[in-house]
């Protein structure tokens, strides 16, 4: 299957997703070697993606509510958290850098209008 060294690293938690992506979502397994070791590693980016997505949609989820509640401090301390998750999702390719450019925009004028109207 997968490396020893790379299970170890794993929690018990990602381990199992891992093995579930690997058998149940492949409708065919994989003849050939470099197929299967494909599927592993798309399986394994499938994993990694989805928590630095997870990351940065729970800052900008911060950064909104608060806005929404008119928190200047709080909304800046979020937005920076926000801007630095989306640079590492851009890093990462798991976001196109003009996606990022567009979102790190809007919040950063969000946070502008709710700090200029105290």
């Amino acid at each position: 299957m997968l490396k020893k060294n790379f299970y170890d690293s794993l929690s018990a938690e990602t381990e199992i997703v891992l093995k579930i992506l690997i058998t149940l979502s492949v409708k065919d397994m994989p003849i050939k070697k470099s197929a299967k070791k494909y599927m592993k590693v798309s399986a394994r980016k499938a994993i990694i993606n989805k928590k630095i997505r997870g990351v940065y949609r729970g800052a900008i989820k911060k950064t909104r509510e608060a806005i929404a509640d008119k928190k200047v401090k709080t909304a800046n301390e979020w937005l920076e958290k926000a801007i630095k998750a989306l640079d590492k999702a851009s890093q990462k390719k798991v976001l196109k850098k003009n996606t990022v450019a567009r979102y790190k925009s809007r919040l950063n004028k969000a946070v502008k209008n709710i700090s200029s109207k105290k």
